[in-house]
């Protein structure tokens, strides 16, 4: 052997007895540092979004601390998704900034000719400014019964005109931009306008034909038969699946009921919108004069259509509505998600006396957003509701909105109008024995693949923190989605440092 070979198995003989002594005394390895609170949060809310069901979505989420002002979680925050129903804190914020809490709505009646021998010799003309409570919550389903009475007050039976409904303070009523047209026969898509009554919306009561292959019959409420409306749904075989639901049809001003309906079957009650809201109330106005005894002779119409509208300027005011303040229209508008209040309310952020647009009002929420911090690239807003899903905003933009609005105290008009989980609202089935149950408070959205959740909550500590979280294109049931994100909330409310 050469000097190199005895070298080489030198060296061999001595990495084996390393080897050995290895095995006999394997070296220590440290175990890893425990993890922070923070990270353990963090590792647990990773874990409820990557379940299966719904891993081929985007999740963004953002979790904020209000007193430490630090980030507990972050995934996709900057990242614009559709954000449904949680766009209507946008709208009310901005509303409550630019008009405050106190503003009312106003709805007048006048007399559009004398008054003499028990009679309106003229028209009776109605003018709005956009109130969405009128008839409706929490404005009571009574509010024309003040006007009946000034009539009756200045001895007024009869009107010998018409009922004339002038809309022209706000938008012409129309969808919103990029709504769903499948949308607007149901309550959720009636159209906003200066005059609406009962949320512009009323009950189709349905019940299976004679037979099979037979039109349903459908009961039409007062208010509602001189609607233009077809009946296209028919009576299918005993015992088979009921699907009912109603359209406005592209260029139809008829409202078109769709569907069959098990002869079998039970009678249902179907909610639907009911199209032109400036007729509707004129409508509504009428009927329940001649409920009340006083006799209108003419039709009632909208304005719009009639080149012989009464003068405003110099018509009689007979009586004059005024909705409740903001603060008590933001209540079920952000508790039950009700569209046509926040399309109205969002015509507000133009200020108390500001043009009523819808885009006039989105220009200023847009500048409002950008001075309360939210950049420009965050957000696209095109109308109150969220029911476009041409809106998009970042979780990052909705958490700082959060922070800007957050009462420690939970006093205020904007803490109160926001549903708690467990108890209230859209929200009063969700988190129920959690940590979450009675202590978050937050603003749902859905809409086909599309679940979001923001608002705010404390942890076991009382610390309160701001979250957005959003869901959107996912590939599993909505039922799987909402369980993580009230999970993800339930996490928060049982998290310590």
């Amino acid at each position: 052997m050469t000097g190199r070979g005895r070298l080489a198995a030198l060296v061999l003989l001595l990495l084996q007895g390393a080897l050995l002594g290895c095995a006999r005394h394997p070296p220590i390895v440290a175990a890893p540092p425990p993890l922070s609170p923070v990270e353990r949060l963090r590792r647990d809310i990773d874990t409820l979004l990557d379940r299966p069901g719904h891993r081929h979505g985007i999740w963004g989420v953002a979790i904020e601390s209000l007193e430490r002002q630090d980030t507990l979680f972050a995934r996709n925050a900057r990242t614009l998704l559709v954000p449904a129903s949680t766009i209507k804190l946008v709208t009310v914020a901005a509303a409550a900034e630019a008009a405050g809490w106190d503003y009312t709505f106003e709805t007048t009646l006048l007399a559009g000719g004398p008054i003499a021998g028990g009679a309106v010799h003229g028209d009776l003309l109605i003018v709005g400014s956009g109130d969405p409570s009128f008839g409706g919550r929490p404005d009571g389903e009574n509010a024309i019964d003040a006007w009946i009475q000034a009539l009756r007050d200045r001895g007024v039976s009869r009107v010998e005109g018409r009922i004339v409904a002038d809309d022209g303070a706000a938008d012409e009523p129309k969808p919103g931009f990029a709504w769903s047209w499948e949308d607007l026969g149901f309550t959720y898509g009636a159209m906003p306008g200066a005059l609406n009554f009962a949320e512009n919306a009323f009950r189709l009561t349905v019940s299976p034909g004679a037979a099979p292959g037979l039109h349903t019959i459908v009961e039409i409420p007062d208010d509602a038969r001189e609607l233009p409306f077809v009946n296209a749904s028919v009576t299918a075989e005993p015992g088979s699946a009921t699907l009912l639901w109603p359209e406005y049809r592209p260029g139809e001003a008829a409202l078109t009921l769709h569907g069959t309906m098990a002869a079998d079957a039970s009678p249902a009650v179907l909610s639907v919108s009911a199209g032109n809201p400036t007729l509707w109330f004129a409508r509504a106005v009428r009927n329940r004069l001649r409920a009340a005894g006083i006799d209108p002779v003419g039709a009632a119409v909208d304005g719009d259509d009639v080149a012989d509208k009464p003068d405003g300027t110099t018509a009689t005011v007979l009586a004059t509505h005024r909705s409740p303040p903001l603060s008590a229209i933001a209540e079920p508008l952000l508790e039950e998600s009700i569209n046509l209040y926040a399309e109205a309310v969002l015509r507000l952020a133009t200020g108390p006396d500001g043009p009523r647009t819808t885009d006039a009002a989105l220009d200023a929420v847009r500048l409002r957003l950008q001075a309360w911090g939210v950049p420009p690239e965050e957000v696209q807003i095109v109308d109150g509701s969220g029911l476009s899903r041409r809106n998009v905003i970042t979780p990052n933009a909705l958490v700082t909105l959060l922070r800007r609005s957050w009462d420690a105290a939970g006093e205020s008009p904007w803490m109160r109008a926001l549903p708690v989980a467990g108890r209230e609202g859209t929200l009063a089935a969700r988190m129920q024995g959690t940590p979450a149950e009675g202590n978050a408070r937050a603003k749902s959205g859905s809409m086909s693949n599309i679940r979001t959740l923001a608002g705010y909550v404390r942890t076991v500590d009382g610390e309160p923190l701001a979250y957005a979280i959003m869901a959107n294109n996912f590939e599993g049931p909505a039922s799987g989605v909402v369980a993580t994100i009230d999970a993800v909330v339930a996490r928060l409310a049982a998290f310590t440092r």
